[in-house]
């Protein structure tokens, strides 16, 4: 859709597995010189290949095995072990959806525009529900360190079920756009090539799903997990320094600075596309340029926020003694052995934890 500038919004959208590369926005000229996009596709057909099929393996091996573990000690749950298996799943089946995607980054989307929907759907889905469990997830540990109240009761675990089973049902409403506007098209900037983007009747509805990204999907759960685990560090520090407490503020640390080092880079990236994309651009090569540029920006960093998928089972799992511990008894009959440090803080009760001094906190 072209506007009076030279350039108009790009359709690239947040949720899709190829960052779908831009496709409405047609960088044309008065003239009706349209940009190609050869630079940016040769450095997708490779990269993204390379990095799913990387993001693919160790997360789902890292995500199967936290599963496994979980449902073998599915008698002691407590919540936090149920929000983990929630959050094992949504990874697990957001990771499932990038084989498609880096299928199209090579050749073309030649699933047809159902699959388009159904995938695009069902990455929006899991990228949401990833990211609304890891909030469930600090804010229970905030009620439960800082203020001593249990958010939900251990002896109810489908009161957890149920509220995980609300999250899964909003994050399907956060996936109408997807299921509503993606089709299987050509784009002529690409040679032609067929590809699943979103195509919005109207910029303003490309805005609406940027901005609903935006806060939804990134600043509220980043304001909660800073709020929720600076004001944990703030409680462990009043009491003694202990070599456990020192071990779970680098853990509280690590969990905060993985998600804003995965996801920060893409959402700064897209916010400055959307700004280019709304100003003039003095020439014609100079806008290819620029797309070209934002098109290979958009594609790394959301590779990177993909990537925490992959982290997530080492952060919330692979930390924790006891989680280590059942691993290991499930590796010996196969003749494995697994080594670890021990001592780190981990929730008490947990299917993967150690008990700590618990005398005035929940430990993870």
């Amino acid at each position: 859709m072209n506007v009076k500038t030279t350039i108009t919004l790009s359709s690239e959208d947040f949720s899709g597995g190829s960052s779908y590369d831009n496709y409405s926005g047609d960088y044309e000229s008065c003239c009706g010189v349209v940009c190609d996009q050869e630079t940016s596709m040769h450095f997708n057909a490779i990269f993204i290949p390379v990095l799913y099929s990387v993001a693919l393996v160790v997360g789902l091996v890292g995500n199967g095995l936290v599963l496994v573990v979980l449902w073998k000690k599915k008698a002691s749950w407590n919540v936090t072990d149920i929000f983990i298996f929630h959050l094992s799943i949504a990874d697990s089946l957001l990771l499932l959806t990038l084989p498609l995607w880096a299928v199209e980054a090579v050749k073309e989307w030649s699933f047809g525009t159902g699959l388009c929907k159904l995938t695009g759907a069902l990455f929006k889905i899991n990228f949401y529900c990833g990211i609304f469990m890891l909030a469930c997830i600090s804010l229970d540990r905030y009620l439960s360190i800082v203020h001593a109240v249990q958010m939900y009761s251990r002896k109810k675990p489908m009161v957890t079920h149920c509220c995980c089973l609300i999250i899964w049902l909003f994050c399907l409403l956060l996936s109408i756009p997807d299921w509503t506007y993606l089709k299987a098209i050509s784009d002529s900037r690409r040679q032609d090539k067929i590809e699943c983007v979103p195509i919005y009747p109207s910029i303003s509805w490309e805005l609406a799903t940027r901005l609903l990204y935006h806060v939804v999907g990134f600043a509220l759960p980043a304001l909660m997990l800073l709020f929720c685990y600076s004001s944990i560090i703030v409680r462990l520090q009043r009491g003694s320094q202990g070599m456990q407490k020192k071990r779970a503020m680098r853990v509280i640390v690590a969990l905060v600075l993985a998600f804003f080092i995965s996801w920060t880079p893409y959402n700064i990236t897209l916010i400055v596309e959307t700004i280019q994309s709304n100003k003039n651009i003095s020439s014609n090569n100079q806008a290819c340029i620029s797309s070209t540029a934002m098109d290979v920006a958009i594609t790394a960093t959301s590779t990177l926020g993909y990537l925490h998928c992959c982290v997530n089972p080492i952060l919330y799992a692979f930390v924790g003694v006891k989680f280590r511990q059942h691993l290991l008894d499930m590796l010996r009959p196969l003749g494995f052995t697994l080594k670890g440090p021990a001592g780190l803080m981990s929730w008490k009760s947990s299917a993967w934890s150690g008990s700590v001094d618990t005398s005035h906190i929940s430990a993870f």
